[in-house]
């Protein structure tokens, strides 16, 4: 886009566009707080000359670079999913979970998902555009608004590859961190990767306290490489390395995710050969119940074979838990957004 979105400003940002328009530098301050309360729109920033609105509407998009389009809630569980529409027409989707510690978000990452799992619905959307650090930022921002509730936690586990948009994945851990403005603790962000590796290196020589999730689904690289094309690319012995180096280089605990399916992972060789594969790593396993969308070819894994490969890893002393499932109802859950406005 040939103008920035406002949430892509940081506050020296708009400290500097205020010297260069000649504004009082305090004007910036009033500016960056409507915004970090996740006003976007000029004519409601009340204590905003007019004459700079106008400036601020030439130079900048403001509320016309992300609208909320539609919105759908549990009737299960209260998850509420997020429809925007970009300033270009793009649609993304975002989802806000209710948990005993307050309100966590998944958000997106991409407009859409080059990576082809072929157990997401994402993969069957096509690929639009990367999101700014902004946009990422924006569906935190007017989802608190809407909720008008604070998001204790965020996922970028929503529709795209975080680190396939790895610059502005940092810029937005910037701006959802400033001390200023929403000033999340890293700690309370989480990033979910298929495992590029690469920057994952990248990511673990920053040293970062946001926490990593790799998706995995998987214990070898035959089958893995049937659900997920990014394993033609980067075998599991180069995937489990990085991670290792992830735990040596932060001392934190790296989660995977591994989704059930029937007949496919779930079996009791699987969860022998996902114990060789992760012992003597600091981690956990999220097993999720895996969710079906219109189209997939996998199916669900029974509950009894569930609860039997959980109770396998636990055996093999393999910290693992199931994911609780929210938001089925809306197409909500994970492997089911759509980058559409349909439920």
């Amino acid at each position: 886009m040939d103008k920035r979105f406002c949430l892509d400003l940081n506050l020296n940002d708009i400290k500097d566009w205020c010297a260069e328009k000649s504004f009082p530098s305090y004007r910036a301050d009033q500016l960056f707080k409507w915004l970090s309360t996740g006003v976007i729109c000029l004519d409601d920033m009340t204590n905003i000359p007019k004459d700079m609105r106008a400036s601020l509407s030439e130079d900048f998009i403001f509320d016309e670079g992300m609208k909320i389009e539609h919105e759908f809630v549990s009737q299960i569980d209260g998850t509420v999913k997020l429809v925007f529409r970009m300033y270009d027409g793009h649609i993304i989707e975002t989802v806000i979970m209710r948990y005993k510690q307050g309100l966590s978000i998944c958000i997106s990452s991409q407009a859409g998902c080059k990576m082809g799992c072929t157990f997401c619905a994402s993969a069957h959307a096509g690929f639009g555009r990367n999101l700014t650090g902004g946009e990422m930022l924006g569906q935190v921002l007017l989802s608190q608004k809407r909720m008008n509730e604070r998001i204790r936690s965020v996922v970028v586990m929503g529709i795209g590859e975080p680190f396939d948009n790895y610059d502005n994945l940092m810029r937005f851990i910037e701006l959802v961190t400033c001390e200023e403005g929403n000033n999340l603790g890293s700690r309370h962000i989480t990033v979910s990767t298929c495992g590029l590796v690469p920057k994952m290196k990248e990511f673990t020589a920053l040293k970062s306290q946001v926490n990593l999730s790799v998706s995995l689904h998987a214990p070898n690289d035959e089958l893995r490489k049937q659900l997920m094309p990014i394993a033609n690319k980067y075998s599991l012995d180069e995937l489990i390395k990085a991670c290792d180096e992830y735990i040596k280089a932060t001392n934190r605990r790296i989660t995977f995710e591994y989704s059930l399916f029937d007949g496919v992972n779930d079996g009791p060789e699987s969860a022998r050969e996902l114990y060789r594969l992760l012992r003597g790593l600091h981690c956990h396993v999220n097993l999720i119940a895996a969710n079906e969308f219109p189209g997939s070819p996998y199916k669900r894994s029974r509950k009894e074979h569930i609860e039997a490969f959980r109770s396998s890893l636990e055996r093999y002393k393999i910290n693992a838990t199931l994911r609780r499932e929210m938001g089925t109802d809306i197409m909500a859950a994970c492997g089911q957004l759509r980058r559409g406005l349909e439920q």
